[in-house]
């Protein structure tokens, strides 16, 4: 209809209504683009959002998984006490109890966790449109972590590796059967039984325990092994934060 007015007055010369004719075509154009832009845009905000809620699951997830790990170098820290006195003969600390600190505390725990699958999930366009900032500010810092500082890797130390050199093979064996790493339902967490139930033989344990005291920068390298565990609980504490930070703001989306 319009097209049939405009050839119309495009015969009868009439310029001024073929212009407002013409504007109007345009501007209908243009507005059906641009509400056809904004549902598209509506949709995807709606989309980003269920994404997001539907993230909360994992985040509680990595919450406990933060907690396990807390608690398990809380039990590898009282393993290493009870090392270093064995290592200065305390007599509350029998050789027995020396050898399986000393191995115990040389346990360590990582995630498994890295930036690749948040950014998976959350590419550039998801993030443009989260309109919240204070959603999007958390949800980036944890895009961008350095998930190495969180890695099992960043706890291997030189006690760890020289330890479990010293320690025989059969003892080591005997001791992550008695008293190593005990999984939950959730894989990813696990933790330390402590105290050790373990009874070595007595020849075993002053044999083990007399060459763990022959190498006397052991407590040296233990001394900087409980320092590496403390920054990795450092980065912890610091992925902690952005994790509940963000928890507590999609919450209240």
């Amino acid at each position: 209809m319009i097209f049939k007015r405009a050839v119309a007055k495009l015969r009868a010369q009439d310029w001024t209504a073929i212009m407002i004719e013409l504007a109007i075509v345009i501007i209908g154009v243009f507005i059906g683009i641009q509400a056809s832009n904004w549902n598209q845009e509506r949709a995807q905000k709606r989309e980003t959002r269920e994404m997001l809620v539907q993230l909360k699951p994992e985040l509680r997830g990595l919450q406990e998984v933060s907690a396990s790990a807390r608690n398990y170098y809380a039990v590898t820290g009282r393993y290493a006490d009870t090392a270093f006195a064995g290592w200065v003969r305390d007599p509350r600390v029998s050789d027995e109890q020396f050898v399986i600190a000393a191995y115990q505390a040389s346990q360590v725990y990582g995630f498994n966790e890295n930036g690749a699958s948040w950014a998976l999930v959350f590419g550039a366009s998801e993030l443009r449109n989260i309109d919240d900032l204070r959603v999007r500010e958390p949800l980036t810092r944890l895009m961008t972590f350095e998930y190495d500082f969180l890695n099992y890797t960043a706890v291997t130390t030189r006690y760890r590796d020289e330890v479990r050199e010293l320690i025989p093979n059969d003892i080591q064996e005997q001791i992550r059967t008695a008293c190593g790493d005990k999984f939950g339902a959730d894989t990813r967490k696990f933790s330390l039984t402590a105290p050790c139930p373990l009874h070595l033989s007595r020849d075993e344990a002053q044999r083990t325990a007399a060459s763990l005291r022959q190498h006397t920068e052991l407590p040296r390298l233990l001394r900087l092994h409980r320092s590496t565990v403390a920054a990795y609980i450092s980065n912890l504490d610091t992925f902690d934060g952005q994790v509940g930070l963000l928890v507590d703001r999609i919450s209240k989306l």
